[in-house]
């Protein structure tokens, strides 16, 4: 036999998609402490979605697709009056999770959302109730949505630990179209060939690029890519529900497998298999241990990076407040992921484009004390050239022990320090912050921030009433897990 001719003797599925599918379809979460922060994640992340209402950069985006279309039964969109199929609701729900920058965070070799995957989990949640309860039989609880919550969280983030996507130039969104597919196709009623078709053929997509995250390109796609991923997902455990076959060697496959195709040889961060081919390290198995030390962003609307930089540009503020036009020099001392992927020097063309520049999330806070999400915002650019003048003056530095504790297990810091230097010689002193608020060191102090953040969200959009009504049920962790999906979902449109 010739030996350029492929064999074709059918692959197992590749064991990276049999662990997701065993973790989902077995696993059952036990962890106090994983329900809580799922109770307190989802508070944070329905507010995120509410706040972004507020833009209509963000709203013109929602709704059906053809306007007028019914749908029977359709998921709702929260804070609206759309009633939509699960793919495109789960695609308007992710986008106004995400659009402001404002929920959740995890911080590894790669970086992401976990909460992004709302947008599906919801989708089909309220869908698969509404349907149920016309059928006569029980509606999914919510204990069933913060149970996917802490899976797609796990998914998404032990893959992050050790695997840099963002170095081959893929964006992170793919980790949330993995793990929405999983939680999803579980929710929908996958068995174990289902949901592993689901998976490969998550892998076998095309994969989004980081283009439009990064100077010269940054724009608002970013503010909707993790929607579109998570409704991908939808959409993909649907196919596979279908009776869609599987890629079972999507990612191993020599020459035409995920691996080989978009996982460069030159990534030093993957582990080498012996045969050459670069694989992911998965250092842990699937538990509960990413919802447990997720990373709230309770302050600032703000990429999270750059977190502890607003938050010691605050403390600044009252130093320099009234000596801006007198400062010589600012340092920003960071860690190397801000330095690659936020650091900006030049004019920044949108809203997207300065919530992802460090230089102007700490601009912002020296000068006014603060840091809103309509501080990005056009208008209060060009109203305020003192930002940009700020901006001139600033040096970024990397410390190299915020560096490696940004990746020790025991750790995971996030640190900055900001020193501004005036023009008569003298100087602020280093304000230096290595935990943000919403980290899992500093739980106690966020979390009675994390329920004003959410309160205020609330009050955005609904009346005081309403408010206090869905605050009082997020705060009751046993009624909350015991609500009906569609119950729940029906407190929050309009």
């Amino acid at each position: 036999m010739s030996a350029n001719v492929d064999l074709n003797n059918r692959p197992d599925y590749d064991q990276v998609l049999q662990d997701i599918a065993d973790y989902v379809l077995t696993y059952t979460i036990t962890s106090p402490e994983a329900l809580d922060t799922a109770r307190n994640c989802l508070m944070d992340t329905l507010g995120c979605g509410l706040l972004a209402l507020r833009f209509p950069e963000c709203t013109k985006h929602l709704g059906p697709i053809v306007e007028g279309t019914v749908v029977p039964y359709g998921a709702r969109v929260l804070g609206t009056s759309y009633r939509l199929d699960p793919v495109k609701a789960a695609w308007d729900i992710g986008c106004i999770v995400r659009w402001l920058d404002y929920n959740d965070t995890w911080l590894a070799a790669e970086w992401g959302h976990p909460s992004d995957n709302l947008g599906g989990i919801l989708a089909v949640a309220d869908h698969l109730s509404q349907k149920r309860v016309a059928n006569g039989d029980a509606p999914l609880t919510m204990r069933a949505v913060l149970d996917a919550m802490i899976m797609a969280h796990e998914i998404q983030g032990v893959m992050a630990l050790e695997n840099s996507f963002n170095r081959v130039g893929l964006d992170h969104v793919l980790l949330v179209k993995v793990a929405s597919t999983a939680v999803c196709a579980k929710l929908m009623g996958a068995n174990r060939e289902q949901l592993l078709s689901a998976l490969s053929h998550a892998f076998v997509d095309g994969q989004a690029l980081r283009t439009y995250r990064h100077a010269p390109n940054a724009g608002s796609r970013k503010s909707w890519a993790a929607g579109d991923a998570s409704s991908r997902g939808v959409r993909l455990a649907d196919i596979a529900l279908r009776g869609e076959m599987g890629i079972p060697g999507v990612l191993t496959a020599p020459q035409w497998g995920f691996y080989d195709v978009l996982f460069s040889h030159t990534n030093k961060d993957l582990a080498l298999k012996p045969e050459g081919q670069r694989q992911f390290s998965l250092s842990q198995p699937y538990g509960t241990y990413v919802m447990e030390n997720v990373l709230f962003k309770i302050s600032f609307p703000a990429e999270f990076h750059a977190q502890t930089a607003c938050e010691a540009a605050v403390t600044l503020h009252p130093q320099v407040k009234d000596r801006l036009h007198d400062i010589e020099k600012i340092v920003i001392t960071t860690h190397e992921s801000a330095i690659r992927i936020i650091s900006k020097q030049g004019k920044l063309a949108n809203a997207a484009d300065r919530d992802h520049c460090i230089q102007y999330m700490t601009a912002v806070p020296l000068a006014f004390g603060n840091l809103i999400a309509e501080q990005y915002e056009d208008d209060f650019h060009a109203a305020h050239p003192i930002i940009d003048q700020l901006r001139d003056k600033m040096v970024v530095v990397e410390n190299p022990r915020y560096t490696r504790e940004y990746l020790e297990a025991d750790k995971r810091s996030i640190a900055n320090a900001i020193e501004v230097f005036f023009t008569d010689g003298t100087r602020t002193g280093q304000v230096e912050v290595e935990y943000p608020i919403g980290h899992r060191r500093r739980r106690a102090e966020g979390i009675p921030l994390l329920e004003d953040k959410f309160k205020a969200n609330l009050a955005t959009r609904f009346v005081g009433q309403r408010c206090a009504q869905i605050f009082a049920l997020c705060k009751d962790q046993a009624a909350l897990e015991a609500m009906p999906v569609n119950r729940f979902v029906d407190l929050l449109v309009i």
